[in-house]
């Protein structure tokens, strides 16, 4: 998911494997906990085809009762990492996906079709409908439906959307989704902030050939070039509706009036959160969301290890708690996956993300394409793999393009690490060697997990091995990508994870490799500007027919990956939770990539 978080794609990204992955979709559902890898195959193509548009119909509140389900009651959440945004312009990443949606609605959202967390279509969430267009995409119409309120009971009016749009432009939103941006600017690259570099904080504003809002329930876009994908887009939480009474700008990120079934009464950063129903969210307005809980209580820091532990045993409060995003640890893995007595408690799923090494182009000396192909080379993907729960949990990647998302091509392995995951450091060596540059120094920024310091320390020392001097630097979790995004850090290798925002790969090349996009907060962390992928993004962007767009964006992957070495690609994910024995509604969802917290009650 873009973060990344990247099926309809969800609009966000999860927390599998230890790196936040940013946006995207993710599969869900293999009923036998993720150890038939037949049904998980099956389940990823699955998420290759696309989801449907609802019309009015299909976009009427309230939503379909989930089987069993009770009223009342508190959940405990065990989460590792605090949340770095709330703002929805600033939310990409997975976590903070999850809890966006339960606090925050936009125009249009995903609807489950089914109690088992695969079947899905865009339906209207604030709108009555999924949108309207009559030109192939130019031009789309939104109406507002009637009684859609704030959580301090100011309605929502178009004048909150065209706020929330304008804003997108502002300086201080640098961590979001970019593509309604760039097609109402009309470019590909960070150069849509010139349409309107302030936001709409010194008076201007866009102009009505761009954004119109003629009537306090209509929202109009008028684009250059036909996007028939914007219900997907505008489902991502990075779109969701922001309070233009409310708008406090850089503030907003850490207390924003809150428009879904729950709000948040208290936020202490690093430590704990506490969400209440929000008694002004009306449920015949939402085909998607439930308010079937009075609390949900939510402690950070909680490793995988910790929360795995918590909830296995099950006791006091441990029994009505979950956690959105941890995974079930590699340590515990197998034996919750072999115990049959807890398949009622735990969900898995196929996620569509990719994990990957980048590599900073940025910096002087990994210009040497020779470099890059060593380190290509030497990185082990087994210490990855191993810290997550072995295969059960992840599996070793070749390309950028998931399993689950259409061109994926399961040949394609430059670098050899499907038959050899420990990597090749004899042949990196060499390569080192032949460009003279044994001994040389790389940074290793890391995010400081219990799991991401376990896969630093073996891709370190394969490195060592390799002739390279390596430096390994933590970084803290709950900031990680805000670090790594800046295109003047000061590292030469990390690691990421995305996922397709909604069922293309033009969710995935484009906004992690157009170096025109190169900008602080832009997921192109390698920061790399090529000519070829630059001028290709814009050749497919172009292509009408899916299927040749995908072989074509298969193409372009192997481009970058054999080619151009910005980036290794390491592996594709899967992923296991479990819950406590008295929490009902538990579903691993498709779209969010994980649980699905609209739907949980207490039994």
């Amino acid at each position: 998911m873009s973060r990344g978080g990247r099926q309809a794609y969800s609009a966000l990204s999860v927390l599998a494997a230890g790196a936040l992955v940013l946006t995207g979709c993710s599969k869900g559902g293999s009923d036998n906990g993720g150890d038939d890898k037949k049904q998980d195959q099956k389940n990823a193509q699955a998420q290759q085809a696309s989801i449907k548009f609802g019309d009015a119909s299909d976009s009427t509140g309230p939503a379909a009762e989930v089987p069993g389900a009770k009223t009342g009651g508190k959940l405990e959440v065990l989460q590792r990492d605090s949340y770095a945004h709330l703002d929805p312009g600033q939310i990409y990443v997975s976590d903070e996906g999850s809890l966006a949606n339960l606090i925050h609605r936009g125009l249009t959202g995903y609807k489950s079709t089914d109690d088992k967390g695969v079947g899905h279509e865009v339906v209207g969430d604030l709108a009555t409908d999924s949108g309207t267009t009559d030109d192939g995409g130019k031009t789309w119409k939104y109406t507002l439906k009637d009684g859609i309120k704030f959580a301090d009971g100011t309605p929502i009016t178009s004048a909150d959307f065209r706020q929330t749009y304008e804003r997108l432009f502002a300086p201080f939103i640098n961590q979001g989704p970019t593509f309604l941006q760039q097609w109402m600017a009309d470019t590909t690259g960070a150069d849509y902030r010139k349409l309107l570099p302030d936001g709409p904080y010194k008076g201007k504003h866009l102009p009505d050939s761009v954004l119109e809002t003629p009537d306090a329930k209509t929202v109009v876009f008028h684009f250059k070039s036909p996007h028939p994908d914007l219900p997907y887009a505008l489902a991502m939480a990075g779109y969701a509706v922001v309070s233009k009474k409310g708008d406090t700008q850089a503030k907003y990120d850490k207390n924003p009036v809150t428009s879904g079934p729950y709000k948040i009464q208290s936020f202490k950063s690093g430590k704990s959160m506490v969400l209440v129903k929000n008694t002004n969210w009306d449920p015949k307005t939402d085909p998607i969301r439930h308010q079937y809980l009075d609390e949900m209580d939510f402690t950070f820091n909680q490793q995988f290890e910790t929360s795995t532990k918590a909830l296995l045993a099950d006791s006091g409060t441990d029994q009505t708690g979950i956690s959105f995003n941890n995974q079930v640890d590699a340590g515990n893995l197998s034996k919750v996956l072999a115990d049959s007595t807890l398949k009622g408690r735990t969900v898995s799923g196929y996620q569509p993300y990719v994990g990957q090494i980048n590599i900073n182009m940025k910096h002087a000396p990994l210009q040497d394409k020779k470099i890059r192909e060593a380190i290509a080379y030497a990185l082990p993907v087994s210490p990855i793999v191993r810290a997550y729960g072995g295969n059960a949990a992840m599996e070793v990647a070749g390309g950028l393009i998931s399993p689950t998302v259409s061109g994926y091509d399961a040949s394609f392995d430059p670098w050899g690490k499907k038959k050899n995951p420990g990597g090749d450091q004899a042949k990196a060596k060499k390569l080192l060697q032949e460009a003279g540059k044994v001994g040389m120094k790389l940074t290793y920024g890391y995010q400081n997990t219990p799991e991401g310091q376990q896969i630093s320390t073996a891709i370190a020392a394969a490195l060592k091995k390799a002739g390279f001097d390596v430096q390994r630097q933590d970084i803290p979790a709950e900031t990680y990508y805000d670090n790594i995004g800046k295109v003047n850090n000061n590292y030469d290798i990390y690691s990421s994870a995305w996922g397709a925002d909604w069922p293309s790969t033009s969710t995935v090349i484009p906004p992690l490799y157009d170096g025109r996009a190169i900008a602080d907060g832009s997921p192109n962390y390698s920061h790399v500007n090529d000519d070829h992928v630059n001028s290709e993004i814009d050749r497919i962007n172009k292509i009408t027919d899916p299927t040749k767009a995908a072989a074509d964006w298969e193409k372009l992957d192997q481009y970058i990956v054999k080619d151009v070495i910005n980036v290794v690609p390491t592996t594709y994910y899967k992923q296991t939770q479990i819950a406590g024995s008295k929490v009902g509604g538990l579903v691993y969802d498709n779209v969010i990539g994980g649980i699905d917290p609209r739907r949980l009650f207490i039994k």
